[in-house]
């Protein structure tokens, strides 16, 4: 037996070398999630990639722009491959520079520290003098930019965040904007050793606790939470908070005091909820209109509010939409007015619902992990925006402030990741991967993104190599030795960049004379060493490497997000440009920007259940999370097939919706508006609301060869809106979509990304 880290959980193995036999959660775990049961049946799974293989137009006309996504491979061996990818390498730096090579790589592909694809292949092209970046995540891209100037960074948000046993205490009212789902919360980046939303929300009820969900979803919060469900039109949720705001400042409700001496901007913002500005009071009448929310329950939620202690939590999915920084921005408004900021259970929060690492102990370290060293590369995207780089070299573009150009792309270099799951408009994107001169990807599975790309790497998943890994302000380190052998010829990132580095003359810079045990070993050492100096006793390496999970030292085992900062603002300002929570920003206002101006309004999004364009496409399509799987990763796996109907992902829609439409459970829809269209299979519920269908991301990108605009397997990204929310932040927008919903009626078509792609034959001469 041996235990191994997802970014889903930890479990416990057995293995007969080739593959895994047993998998069981985690002893330690006291809400283990039935994910890891894709991990043994997806390992050998006909999609696994078993040696590497060059697009055949890139093998025989060499670099350029080409059909990525529907020509066939050739298998090669690795020194083939190594070799003809090293030249290209050494052709784009030559010729254009290391500004021509985007490298941002993102994506989730590893549990383990040291194996973590997006830092061994950034340490790679920094050895090669840099790459293009992007910044900020699909997942937090509003948040990311926005915060810091009006509260505080994100990484202070999450780590900071009042940990969840002070808010099961506390807290007495919980309105959970976007809800406290509990298949978000049970992943996190790097794993989740002990999950335990379920139980802090349970013992916050049993202390008299109240929760109040807000959105299309009732199921967005559990069952322990025994919550009231009010669920407004997707998109509006700043005017519902706006209408909110407006109660509390008409009848006297907010804390002046608070106000005045923790917060700027406010008697600018209030003018504006009283109608001074436009000559529309956004009162509850006004929201009402706009939300579907009865205007007597938000004056009655609005006086709740500030009669206890209450948490203002608002989920990340909110932000990922148009004008995605309103209701995020609203959040903090809403808090600061109450002014509980500061006090254990009130106050705000991000990402309670949304991530496992929110709400920890603060530990006192962070593991080891391997130095991706430095990138003098200046240049960078935002994250979301790549398909507009790839489709417009040189184009202007704005972002937090900044007028920017979009640099001219050759390659690209893919490690760990599926953007063909994270983007938007996927045929787009499909257009946009045609252009750079060469694709490399490294993967376990034939994704998406491999089958675009020119050089495809069969990498090892984490349980065929040796690792440890700790998720993102997780307390349990976990030794991770191989369970199993690799697949066929797949070999571990660090091996192929090593093989690259020789070829290109970095050997030394990027091993350091260390192989990647010798690193597992170093990394660790020097971790340890510098710990026990400390005073915080660790074992020594081969202990650890045989042992069970240690625990790591916690500098506290609870703590109050901005508790110092309540206690005295003057001695423990926040990093905002006026050291106080800025619910008007003279940054923000000063950028001139009317998709984000200077404090929070009520934008009417392009596509809402409100806008002229519901008369065509009248279902508003939520893309959220699945269930069965983290992202895209292992869709081939068993946990992960389980749900799906017709062989397509499930779509959710309410009783009514679908009487209306003459759809039955189980029937195969089409759901499509004028970007695209996908198939998916129906489940009913009156847990969504009417109007509302909800399909979940993750389904492997399959496009119709005749029309890419069509998935056949159920991906909501064939019709998301590739737009970011504003010049401010250009964060993702997928969350929600306009579209319609008809039966499909013709023969089903097959499936291919559930099996390899097209091969042609292996050309003797290239091995």
């Amino acid at each position: 037996m041996a235990t191994h880290l997802t970014h889903w959980g930890a479990f416990e193995a057995d293995s007969d070398g080739t593959r895994l036999t047993e998998v069981r959660p985690w002893r330690g775990d006291p809400e283990p999630t039935p994910l890891i049961a894709n991990v043994a049946s997806a390992q050998h799974h006909p999609t696994r990639i078993d040696q590497p293989y060059i697009r055949r137009g890139w093998l025989e006309h060499g670099p350029g722009p080409g059909a990525r996504g529907s020509e066939e491979f050739v298998p090669v061996s690795w020194e083939t491959a190594l070799d003809l990818l090293s030249g290209e390498l050494s052709r784009v730096y030559r010729e254009f520079g290391a500004e021509a090579v985007y490298g941002g790589s993102y994506g989730w592909a590893s549990a383990g520290r040291f194996h973590h694809a997006q830092s061994q292949v950034h340490r790679f092209l920094n050895c090669l003098g840099g790459y293009v970046a992007h910044r900020n995540s699909y997942s937090l891209g509003a948040s990311t930019v926005l915060l810091p100037h009006i509260l505080a960074d994100m990484g202070t948000i999450m780590a900071r965040a009042t940990t969840k046993s002070v808010l099961a205490r506390h807290s007495r009212l919980v309105v959970a904007f976007g809800g406290l789902s509990p298949k978000n919360s049970a992943v996190s980046p790097g794993g989740v050793s002990r999950h335990n939303t379920r139980g802090w929300i349970g013992d916050a009820r049993r202390n008299g606790c109240r929760f109040v969900t807000v959105s299309p979803l009732r199921d967005d919060t559990p069952g322990e939470a025994q919550a009231e469900w009010i669920a407004p039109r997707p998109g509006s949720d700043a005017a519902l908070m706006l209408a909110l705001a407006q109660v509390l400042d008409s009848e006297g409700l907010a804390d002046k005091g608070f106000l005045d001496s923790h917060t700027v901007g406010f008697e600018r913002f209030a003018r504006y909820l009283r109608g001074e500005v436009d000559g529309v009071v956004k009162d509850p009448e006004w929201a009402a209109a706009l939300t579907g929310v009865p205007a007597q329950r938000i004056r009655e939620l609005a006086r709740e509010m500030a009669a206890t202690r209450t948490l203002i939590t608002v989920s990340w999915s909110l932000q990922r939409a148009r004008y995605g920084e309103q209701p995020l921005w609203l959040g903090v408004v809403l808090a600061a007015m109450l002014g509980q900021i500061g006090l254990p259970g009130g106050g705000f929060g991000h990402g309670y619902g949304s991530a496992a690492n929110v709400g920890l102990a603060v530990r006192l370290t962070s593991p080891p992990r391997l130095s991706q060293g430095l990138n003098p590369v200046t240049d960078y995207i935002p994250v979301a925006r790549i398909a507009d780089m790839l489709l417009n070299p040189g184009g202007p573009y704005e972002y937090n402030g900044e007028q920017r150009t979009y640099p001219d792309i050759r390659l690209v270099y893919w490690a760990g990741g599926n953007p063909f799951h994270h983007h938007q408009n996927l045929s787009r994107l499909r257009e946009a991967f045609s252009r750079p001169d060469t694709v490399v990807v490294h993967d376990p599975f034939w994704s998406a993104t491999a089958r675009h790309a020119d050089i495809v790497l069969p990498s090892t998943m984490t349980i065929e190599r040796d690792d440890y890994g700790c998720g993102e302000g997780d307390r349990v380190f976990f030794p991770m030795p191989a369970l199993t052998e690799p697949h066929a010829e797949s070999r571990d990132d660090y091996t192929i960049f090593a093989g690259l580095a020789e070829r290109l003359g970095v050997y030394k810079e990027f091993t350091e004379g260390r192989t990647a045990p010798e690193w597992l070993r170093h990394l660790y050492d020097e971790w340890q060493q510098r710990l026990s100096g400390q005073g915080h006793a660790l074992p020594e390496f081969d202990a650890f490497w045989s042992g069970d999970p240690i625990e790591l030292p916690m500098q506290a085992a609870e703590h109050v997000a901005f508790a110092d900062f309540r206690a005295d603002p003057v001695a423990h300002p926040l990093h905002t440009p006026s050291g106080r929570i800025e619910i008007f920003s003279e940054t923000i206002d000063g950028f001139g920007y009317d998709d984000c101006p200077g404090h929070p309004v009520w934008r009417e999004p392009e596509e809402w259940l409100g806008s002229p364009v519901a008369a065509e496409f009248p279902i508003q399509l939520v893309a959220n999370q699945p269930r069965t799987k983290l992202h895209s990763q292992l869709d081939i796996g068993d946990h992960s097939r389980s749900v799906k109907i017709a062989d397509r992902e499930p779509v959710r829609l309410h009783p009514a919706d679908a009487e209306a439409r003459g759809i039955r459970p189980g029937d195969v829809v089409r759901i499509f508006n004028n970007r695209g269209s996908c198939l998916a299979g129906v489940e009913l519920s009156e847990a969504v609301r009417p109007g509302v269908a909800q399909l979940s991301t993750g389904a492997w990108y399959d496009p119709d060869p005749q029309d890419p605009t069509f998935c056949r397997h159920g991906n909501p990204n064939a019709v998301t809106n590739d737009r970011g929310a504003s010049r401010l932040s250009q964060g993702c927008t997928g969350q929600l979509s306009l579209v319609e919903i008809e039966p499909y009626t013709a023969s089903l078509p097959p499936l291919t990304v559930t099996a390899p792609p097209k091969f042609g034959a292996p050309r003797p001469e290239l091995g």
